[in-house]
């Protein structure tokens, strides 16, 4: 069993309540959006680290995560993509990469907007974890844990940090 945080949309914000909940997991996630190349050495310095680079990261974040990263954890296949859109509205690439090979998992971020859904045309779950940072409109930021146990994903869990 694997215990995964997921987070998108740091902005280069990242505060001992997000530390704490890294501290508690077995991955880390993040969706693109770090801000800076602190907030990703931060968390690779407690926990594993699998990322995306977000339209606002610099070359330096560009060169370390991609922009399309497809893994498994345990039997899980993921996709995950910055600007990826969600069911039925996937971005351009997205959508490229999910009829290439349809995963299990398609993660996103981008949008700020937490959203948790099942695709039924894909038979993908997607999840963007809305924004952990203080830049962007959203007013509560939020962070997703959830386990992944063999080849099921369980536990999904929201974390408002207000």
């Amino acid at each position: 069993m694997t215990k995964i945080l997921l987070l998108s949309d740091t902005h280069s914000y990242l505060d001992s309540k997000i530390l704490s909940y890294i501290e508690k997991a077995d991955e880390v996630w993040h969706a693109g959006d770090f801000g800076s190349p602190e907030v990703a050495k931060a968390i690779k310095n407690i926990k594993p680290l699998r990322g995306v680079y977000g339209n606002i990261d610099s070359a330096d974040i560009r060169a370390e995560f991609p922009e399309v990263s497809r893994f498994f954890c345990e039997q899980v296949e993921v996709l995950m993509v910055h600007i990826g859109g969600y069911p039925k509205k996937y971005s351009a690439l997205a959508k490229k990469e999910i009829i290439k090979k349809s995963p299990k998992l398609f993660i996103s971020g981008h949008s700020h907007i937490l959203k948790a859904m099942y695709d039924p045309e894909f038979e993908i779950l997607h999840l963007n974890p809305g924004a952990a940072g203080k830049v962007g409109w959203q007013k509560t930021r939020t962070l997703m844990r959830f386990t992944i146990d063999n080849k099921e994903i369980k536990n999904l869990e929201v974390i408002e940090l207000g």
